[in-house]
């Protein structure tokens, strides 16, 4: 096993994570460092530093002017720091009443220092849930990779699913989806759908929506009959 996980280190291999393994159904492929020093916040420079690393650690593979890919050890830490995550925003939203919209900035602030027992017991505590107050589903403790979810744009006429919304998504389009009654945890139904990239009719609350295709792919889904349409949902 590695030596202990720094809050950065947690956090680099959920990007790399985020931009390989956590496309979904697409095959696996490699991070640039300049994506994930983006995602960290960071310079390219900073960010080569610290994959350099954990590629000493046998985290990952780098290969320059490549790309970055995680190892079997990398992969199961970034599963675990994910499983991680969305356990401690189910706390803060379960027990400590914080809206969906807050859980995943505050999660990050602390999630990193918590005991892995202590993290064990929340998740025993909170009912053994299967999914963060996004809707996004908690991987298993001995999962190896995070189950992905479809857009709602990948959808067919006559499925129906609960929506997910990730945390990242730009706030004005979290206030119009809550507006509309796409909220996480919320059911849709396809109703129809336009070809040629055209808008996606969903009853929601009882009412008829029409989602263009922009809109719709930055929500996604469980399926509730068991499907796995293509996805290219985040894993965090």
């Amino acid at each position: 096993m590695p030596e202990q996980l720094t809050k950065s280190d947690r956090e680099m291999l959920k990007a790399i994570y985020r931009q390989t393994i956590g496309r979904g159904h697409q095959p696996e492929q490699v991070a640039h460092t300049g994506d994930l020093a983006e995602a960290m916040g960071t310079s390219p420079g900073t960010a080569t530093t610290h994959v350099t690393r954990l590629a000493d650690r046998g985290l990952v593979l780098h290969t320059p002017y490549v790309g970055v890919s995680l190892t079997a050890i990398g992969r199961t830490a970034a599963v675990g720091a994910i499983r991680r995550h969305r356990i401690v925003e189910r706390f803060l939203a379960d027990m400590l009443g914080y809206e969906w919209t807050d859980a995943d900035r505050l999660a990050t602030t602390f999630e990193h220092e918590l005991p892995a027992e202590v993290e064990q017991r929340l998740f025993q505590r909170l009912g053994e849930p299967t999914a963060c107050p996004h809707g996004f589903p908690i991987p298993a403790a001995t999962d190896i990779t995070v189950p992905p979810l479809p857009q709602l744009y990948d959808l067919r006429p006559g499925d129906i699913a609960e929506v997910a919304v990730p945390g990242s998504t730009d706030p004005a389009v979290i206030e119009y989806l809550d507006s509309i009654g796409l909220r996480p945890g919320t059911q849709v139904e396809v109703r129809d759908k336009e070809p040629f990239d055209g808008p996606v009719m969903v009853r929601v609350d009882g009412h008829d929506r029409a989602l263009g295709r922009t809109l719709a792919t930055q929500v996604f889904v469980r399926t509730l009959d068991g499907t796995s349409p293509p996805s290219d949902a985040p894993a965090a």
